[in-house]
């Protein structure tokens, strides 16, 4: 299975419908998940699936603030040109 790191500049709006569906009230401490990455730098994120992708999201609190927008107003990001799922980081 592919996994994908995805940082709050590269959300597109299927990751975020996941996200909002996974954690309707938002993820607390257990659903964290703590790794290294490639720099040896520790990363917290939430895992999202699909059948074919593992979506680790990078927590911050602009995150937080975008799962809350979307899941209030989901045109939220309709017309947001700062999110391309070609640019997502592939972590193989």
């Amino acid at each position: 299975m592919k996994r994908v790191i995805v940082e709050y500049a590269k959300l597109t709006t299927d990751i975020l419908d996941m996200l909002i569906e996974k954690y309707p009230d938002g993820y607390d401490y257990s659903d964290v998940i703590s790794f290294k990455n490639a720099k040896g730098e520790t990363v917290k994120a939430v895992e999202v699936k699909t059948e074919e992708t593992i979506y680790l999201v990078k927590i911050s609190d602009r995150l937080e603030n975008a799962m809350e927008e979307y899941a209030e107003d989901e045109e939220f990001f309709e017309d947001n040109d700062d999110f391309d799922v070609n640019d997502i980081e592939d972590e193989n």
